[in-house]
């Protein structure tokens, strides 16, 4: 894409979905109940949490923020790989993943204004999984990309993957014509508030981000970040060694080594000083993410704080309302 289509498109863009135009299903209109505590209520098996987020709003709005929804659906004439996958990665996520994405989407219809998803809708790419995002989201707009998004056949993938802009290159054109945002970096103002999502799935931000970003600044208004992994604060990062790797209490009040995405916002020169700007911008306010299949909420600056949701696969979201 030129620099001029791509800052063209990303003029018309937006950023979040409206629920009034999330598709309408037959059984929502019979009020449904799961199989799963069908006993209970339509949307009892949604594990939601809640943040309210003084900003400034003109006129006070609601969003659920959902991510990682991990969707493996492969159709049977798709190659031996994705076929693999299905099978695989359908048991390590539970196999209810659409259930837990068109709940978490009926909910939203019903309680909120808008809907988020921070990236990792897909597990991989296949025929399947896109469709399944056409059915959902259709030609509005939403989101952020996650690191899957970008996974061909994930390990079994030739070449290997590899975590960096050429190989996002590879089907960065393809993602586009799937997903109904701008994959890069995109803005839309809300009541007042400019939510901004980019592409951050590798840890590490590029240098025509951060020149966009500035440009949005311009603009005056407090901003809310959304994006796929999170800005590491020490909080956050003993959170998730704690959920992935801790074995017992995590009781030193030692910041655990940094690996993985944390060490790259350390070492990437650009990601680092864009991560030390953001932490003196009065304008960011909030920031909201996913990718480490926790909730956690921490203050990332004096004027902003961080909220990551869980996995959407598990049925987890979160509401933000912002006044």
């Amino acid at each position: 894409m030129q620099r001029r289509d791509f800052i063209k498109r990303l003029a018309g863009s937006g950023v979040l979905i409206a629920t009034s135009a999330l598709p309408v299903w037959a059984d929502e209109e019979e009020n449904a109940v799961p199989d799963v505590f069908a006993k209970r209520g339509q949307y009892e098996r949604l594990s939601l949490c809640y943040a309210t987020v003084r900003i400034g709003a003109t006129k006070p709005f609601s969003l659920l923020h959902i991510s990682d929804t991990h969707l493996t659906a492969a159709y049977d004439h798709e190659d031996e790989k994705k076929l693999r996958l299905r099978e695989s990665r359908s048991l390590t996520f539970g196999g209810h993943q659409e259930e837990a994405l068109r709940d978490s989407l009926q909910w939203a219809r019903q309680h909120v204004d808008y809907v988020l998803h921070t990236g990792d809708l897909i597990d991989w790419q296949s025929e399947a999984n896109f469709d399944l995002v056409r059915k959902y989201f259709g030609e509005s707009v939403f989101g952020t990309m996650g690191n899957h998004e970008f996974s061909t056949d994930m390990w079994l993938s030739e070449p290997k993957e590899e975590r960096n802009e050429a190989y996002k290159d590879n089907t960065r054109a393809i993602l586009q014509d799937v997903y109904p945002f701008d994959v890069c970096f995109q803005s839309q103002v809300v009541n007042g508030v400019n939510f901004i999502t980019f592409d951050d799935v590798y840890g590490y931000v590029t240098n025509k981000q951060v020149e966009l970003f500035l440009r949005e600044k311009e603009k005056g208004l407090p901003i809310v970040l959304c994006m796929h992994v999170p800005f590491f604060t020490p909080d956050i990062w003993r959170a998730t060694c704690r959920f992935w790797k801790g074995k017992g209490p995590m009781t030193s009040g030692e910041e655990p080594q940094a690996t993985g995405d944390y060490r790259t916002q350390q070492e990437d020169a650009m990601t680092r000083e864009f991560i030390q700007y953001l932490r003196s911008e009065p304008l960011l306010r909030c920031i909201l993410a996913g990718h480490e299949h926790l909730s956690f909420e921490d203050q990332f600056s004096p004027t902003c704080r961080e909220y990551l949701v869980a996995g959407n696969f598990l049925f987890h979201g979160r509401e933000v309302m912002f006044l």
